[in-house]
């Protein structure tokens, strides 16, 4: 980072994406950074030009261009008007910046892209295989929902009649394992429940500890 004295060869590259996430993985990115001393570089790729995004993505980008900045960032690069799929771009900027490691989100659906049913991570290893990646797991945060959703957990449910019962204790009739969302602001296990079922990955309502309903739901966001 700027202003520091650099005793080590790595210099390390966080890529983000729009919503909250961004900013832990620039966290991230600082912490180590920090801890090896090296250099810190912060890329978002948007295949829309600057000029044409909406307020909520230029504020995005405004906090972590602040973000960076605040905590001596070597660069925050910023690649608008990108046609390409994001693993090569992102591989470019490795090569061009000399980076040895990579900070990357990864999501059950990722936001990033999926390249023929291949993760953007096996994209990278097979582009760039000599440079360490580390993939932070955003399953146990909801986009925009922080205001009303505490942070994830793991947690199981358990069948029971035609309902199933949310427990955070694994036993031999476990049906599910996932990440429960409790409400913000309540006594009882209210909230969101996610987890992979056939292959795909929904959420269903959790009301006082109960499921009846597989319906996947929407969020309510502030």
């Amino acid at each position: 980072m700027p202003g520091m004295n650099k005793c080590t060869d790595e210099r390390i590259l966080v890529c983000v994406y729009y919503g909250p996430n961004g900013e832990r993985l620039i966290k991230r990115g600082i912490k180590i950074a920090q801890m090896s001393n090296c250099p810190l570089y912060i890329l978002h790729i948007d295949p829309k030009p600057l000029d044409e995004m909406d307020a909520e993505k230029s504020d995005y980008i405004a906090k972590w261009r602040r973000l960076a900045e605040e905590n001596g960032a070597e660069e925050f690069v910023l690649l608008d008007n990108e046609p390409r799929p994001a693993y090569q771009v992102i591989a470019e900027v490795a090569r061009q910046k000399r980076i040895t490691q990579i900070i990357i989100g990864e999501s059950p659906h990722s936001r990033w892209e999926q390249i023929s049913k291949e993760s953007i991570v096996n994209a990278l290893l097979r582009e760039i295989p000599f440079i360490d990646l580390h993939i932070v797991s955003v399953a146990r945060y909801m986009k925009d929902a922080d205001d009303n959703y505490n942070k994830g957990v793991r947690a199981y449910l358990v069948k029971e009649d035609d309902h199933y019962r949310l427990t955070f204790i694994y036993t031999h009739n476990v049906e599910y394992e996932g990440i429960f969302f409790k409400e913000s602001g309540t006594d009882f296990n209210n909230g969101i429940f996610r987890f992979r079922k056939e292959q795909e990955t929904i959420q269903v309502q959790v009301i006082e500890d109960l499921v009846k309903d597989f319906t996947n739901v929407e969020l309510e966001t502030n």
